[in-house]
């Protein structure tokens, strides 16, 4: 398995652009929020509201903190913060309302996404590997916790 370094660097080779970077700090914790909307939506056979965001938080957090465990209790504190923002969402506007907030700012977001590698000049990198979805939010945390002097890799 690689490193978070070897993660970063090959991630970083993708977003040189500061204009892209800019788009990445709005649009990957936009897109971020929505999936967990989403999943919160989902019902649950438990009947523990948003048991599936929760579900896919524990599986993404076991991925960050098998790369660095300071990045895995950043992210813990993000996944959550996200959790929040959903469930408060769904109370606030209702699960259709919530539901088409996240679509319009999932789809604004990728449209800010694609718009910033063409100023890029390269393809997002979840094009050669899917993982790289997980990563996107986990590089923005490393640069993060970076210019906090508390480096992950």
């Amino acid at each position: 398995m690689r490193t978070a370094g070897q993660w970063f660097n090959s991630y970083s080779s993708d977003h040189r652009n500061p204009t892209n970077q800019t788009i990445h700090w709005i649009c990957v914790p936009v897109i971020l929020w929505c999936v967990m909307l989403w999943l919160w939506l989902i019902p649950s056979p438990t009947g523990i509201g948003g048991f599936w965001a929760l579900l896919a938080a524990a599986a993404a957090l076991g991925f960050y903190t098998q790369l660095a465990s300071r990045l895995g209790f950043a992210m813990l504190l993000w996944l959550a913060l996200n959790a929040w923002l959903a469930r408060a969402a769904v109370a606030a506007l209702g699960t259709q309302g919530a539901f088409v907030l996240a679509l319009a700012l999932f789809v604004l977001a990728w449209i800010g996404q694609f718009v910033g590698h063409a100023i890029e000049g390269r393809r997002p990198s979840f094009f050669t590997d899917l993982a790289y979805l997980l990563i996107g939010p986990a590089w923005l945390m490393g640069k993060a916790l970076r210019r906090l002097g508390w480096p992950v890799a």
